[in-house]
């Protein structure tokens, strides 16, 4: 079996997160898991006068999850500088790429693309003497848009 059609595997993944109208990536951590790339789409459902039988389901509108980041690593203040700012810059907002990787991490197979990204939530770990690294135990972040994009080969 080649190696572009191997499943995907869900425990190699990379986070970059880039403020809106800048280049260089905010973010680009290290996390042991990732959970609520999610989107649910509203049903209407209507009814034709005369027919019992069946119901007519309609799109609506579009709602996402929020991005749950757990125990991250990370060797700058840059996330916490990002979600201070939100709160002066109430419009400040980032793209956030999800790549899943191919299992030697040097190819993207896949990534999941967030836009319009904000933080709601940053949670340090218990303090404890026999640590020494800087950590995040979880953090949350809202998301306008939610799409899925061909990996570009590189890792």
């Amino acid at each position: 079996m080649a190696a572009d059609q191997r499943p995907f595997t869900a425990f190699n993944f990379r986070v970059t997160i880039t403020l809106d109208g800048e280049s260089a990536a905010l973010c680009d951590a290290a996390f042991s898991e990732c959970s609520g790339l999610e989107l649910t789409a509203a049903v209407k459902t209507i009814r034709q006068g005369g027919d019992n039988a069946r119901a007519i389901h309609l799109a609506g509108p579009v709602s996402y999850g929020q991005l749950t980041l757990k125990r991250g690593m990370t060797d700058t203040f840059d996330l916490w500088d990002w979600f201070q700012r939100v709160q002066t810059e109430r419009h400040l907002r980032a793209k956030c790429q999800v790549a899943m990787l191919s299992s030697d991490r040097k190819r993207t197979n896949a990534s999941f693309v967030l836009t319009g990204c904000m933080p709601l939530k940053l949670r340090v770990p218990t303090l404890d003497a026999k640590e020494g690294a800087l950590a995040i135990e979880e953090m949350q972040i809202a998301y306008e848009t939610l799409a899925l994009a061909p990996g570009d080969g590189n890792g």
